[in-house]
């Protein structure tokens, strides 16, 4: 029995792994995969593209200069012997106020010659008058009944004496003018930037005494990008007009230095030419009250101090216009169709450090992507979670917030079961 039973083990072994194969290959594996899911796993913020009327806002920089500067010159010699107390580096000063005043005895002398020069013509003329009607007479008594020759009638000698009195009546004029020019006088309103002499000096006809400019208003040269300039009214002057444009774009200038503060004025000209090293066109605008007179506690401008400025330009009655950050590598952007993310190239008219003007790329109603994306592919699933600013009422966004309610409702109704059973638990002890 034993050595059948041998036998027969290899075949019954064999056997049994053909019957496991079979099983196996009739039966294979079959992995258990699920559907793709078909929930947005991207939540971002959109805005909807709408024309809307939009004010250009053009932005600029430059550096206050006054409106006149000048050097106050003296146009007499002498030594200083009186300046005004405004007469500092800093100092205000008002229009036809004394700032300098020169020794004047020298010119006074002059004065007094001159006037005796004067006196001395008008006794010579008034001899010679009555030098030329005395040869009128003795003319006439001669019985001549002709005209009278003019060196007969000393007609030379009485112009000479004419012009004796003439030249020494301008020779007063002119002494006199000068002993006005020791006294020098403010020629506007100002402030003084630098001094340059002080008393006891002696000047003469053409020292440099102080460098001064006028207060009334400042100015301000703006270059303008000449992407810019079809987007703005400048004012300018016509050869065939005299007058100018009453267009004078309203700008705001602001500055950081000491405290922020802000400034309102007025693009008043343009420049005729185009800078030649950036070629841009500089307009030049005006401020009415560079040292906040009206504004208390503020300060006031200074020359050569570097302000910001934001030119009011055109305004644009339907524009499409989106915020800087929705823009990729300034050539595309994302928007949403059908809960799906799509990338649009744009074209863009024109733009600022906030927002860009749309040529091309998007239409009214379009859902644009303002949040911050990465390497985001077209195709992609997103849920609008927050439009205009607002919580975006989606069927996704419903079905999150019914789930929130439910556990909401479902944590409250425990906490009530507990507290019942804890107040059953008490009344069971007493």
């Amino acid at each position: 029995m034993k050595p059948v039973y041998k036998k027969l083990l290899p075949l019954i072994v064999l056997a049994g792994f053909i019957g496991a194969a079979w099983i196996v290959t009739s039966n294979p594996p079959q992995a258990k995969r699920g559907k793709p899911s078909t929930t947005a796993q991207l939540n971002i913020e959109a805005l909807t593209v709408k024309p809307a009327p939009l004010t250009v806002e053009i932005s600029s920089y430059g550096t206050v200069q006054p409106r006149t500067q000048s050097f106050l010159l003296p146009q007499v010699s002498g030594e200083i012997t009186y300046i005004s107390h405004t007469f500092r580096d800093g100092g205000f000063f008002e229009k036809d106020e004394v700032l300098v005043r020169l020794d004047s005895r020298d010119y006074l002398a002059e004065i007094r010659i001159a006037e005796s020069t004067l006196l001395s013509a008008e006794q010579q003329l008034s001899e010679e008058q009555a030098r030329v009607e005395q040869a009128k007479q003795d003319w006439q008594r001669l019985g001549n009944s002709e005209t009278a020759p003019a060196l007969v009638l000393r007609e030379p000698q009485l112009k000479a004496a004419q012009a004796n009195l003439i030249s020494a009546q301008a020779t007063l004029d002119k002494a006199k003018l000068s002993y006005e020019r020791t006294e020098i006088k403010a020629p506007y309103t100002g402030r003084v930037l630098k001094k340059s002499v002080d008393i006891g000096q002696v000047v003469s006809q053409g020292t440099q005494l102080a460098e001064i400019y006028a207060v009334d208003y400042v100015e301000i040269r703006l270059p303008i990008r000449n992407s810019d300039l079809s987007y703005i009214s400048l004012p300018e002057t016509s050869r065939f007009a005299s007058t100018t444009q009453q267009v004078l774009p309203p700008v705001n200038f602001v500055s950081d230095i000491g405290k922020p503060q802000a400034w309102q004025g007025n693009v008043v000209r343009t420049e005729g030419a185009f800078d030649n090293d950036s070629q841009q066109l500089y307009v030049v605008a005006q401020i009415d009250d560079p040292y906040a007179k009206t504004v208390p506690g503020a300060l006031p401008l200074k020359m050569g101090q570097y302000v910001k400025a934001t030119v009011t330009g055109n305004t644009l009655p339907n524009a499409l216009s989106i915020p800087n950050k929705a823009i990729y590598q300034g050539s595309y952007v994302y928007v949403v169709e059908n809960g799906l993310l799509l990338r649009k190239p744009i074209s863009i008219a024109w733009q600022n450090d906030q927002l860009a003007l749309i040529k091309s790329g998007l239409s009214a109603d379009d859902k644009l992507v303002i949040t911050p994306l990465g390497q985001v592919s077209s195709g992609t699933p997103v849920n609008i979670s927050v439009l205009d600013g607002q919580p975006n009422q989606t069927k996704a966004n419903k079905r999150q917030a019914q789930k929130k309610g439910a556990k909401r409702d479902k944590s409250a109704q425990q906490d009530k079961a507990k507290v019942k059973r804890d107040e059953q638990h008490k009344g069971a002890q007493s």
